[in-house]
Formats: structure tokens, sequence, C-alpha cells
């Protein structure tokens, strides 16, 4: 079974940064897809940013120039750079890796990480 590990969430103070870590073990195929998203109380969850096997990156607008999603492919490890944080970014953020193999793709996540910005 794929394991997600996520690490790096906690509280800071409006404009201060996170760095948020996940790291996937037992996998089987190639990943695809890495990346994260985010659910604050009472929404739904929704794109944070998502990087492919290639490189090509892709940001919620709410994030753009604050946030770097990147990955480690010898480490199947995604991470998040969380600059200039603001209250609105408070949530759980969760990790998704897509895999594929034998022409399917599976979506696994991560078991989430609380991010609190306190203005």
């Amino acid at each position: 079974q794929v394991q997600l590990v996520e690490s790096g969430g906690g509280l800071v103070q409006d404009g201060g940064s996170l760095r948020l870590s996940c790291a996937a073990s037992k996998i089987f195929g190639s990943i695809n897809a890495m990346g994260w998203y985010r659910q604050a109380p009472g929404r739904q969850r929704e794109l944070v940013a998502d990087i492919t096997d290639g490189g090509n990156t892709n940001y919620a607008d709410s994030v753009k120039g604050r946030f770097t999603v990147s990955r480690d492919n010898a480490k199947n490890t995604v991470y998040l750079q969380m600059n200039s944080l603001q209250p609105e970014d408070t949530a759980v953020y969760y990790c998704k890796v897509q895999l594929r193999r034998l022409g399917y793709q599976y979506d696994y996540w991560g078991q989430g990480t609380q991010v609190t910005v306190s203005s």
C-alpha cells in the first residue's frame, strides 16, 4: 500500500513562511503528478499547486507569486514552499500523488497537515 508522509505544518504569523514536505513510499509503477490541496473549515478542498513528472507547475491564483511547488524524484518527495503567508491560507494541507501503471492512473492522498496563520 502506497504511503504518503507529510510534515512541516504549524503555526506562523501573518507574513511568515513554512515549507511542507510529502514523501511517498511503497510506490508501484511511476509517479506522474504530485501536488498540494487544502481545505479550510466549511469549504471544499481546493488545488493549491501541482507539478508533473516533467516539471510543469500549476498554481491557484490566490497563491501565485507566494508559493513554490517542487519535487525530488530520487526521493519521491514533493515540497511546498509557502512565503508571505496570510490568515486566509489557514487550512489543512493535503498532498496528492498520482501513480501510473499499465495504462491506469491511481490517486493517493496524505493524511493532512494543519497550517495556521495568525493575524
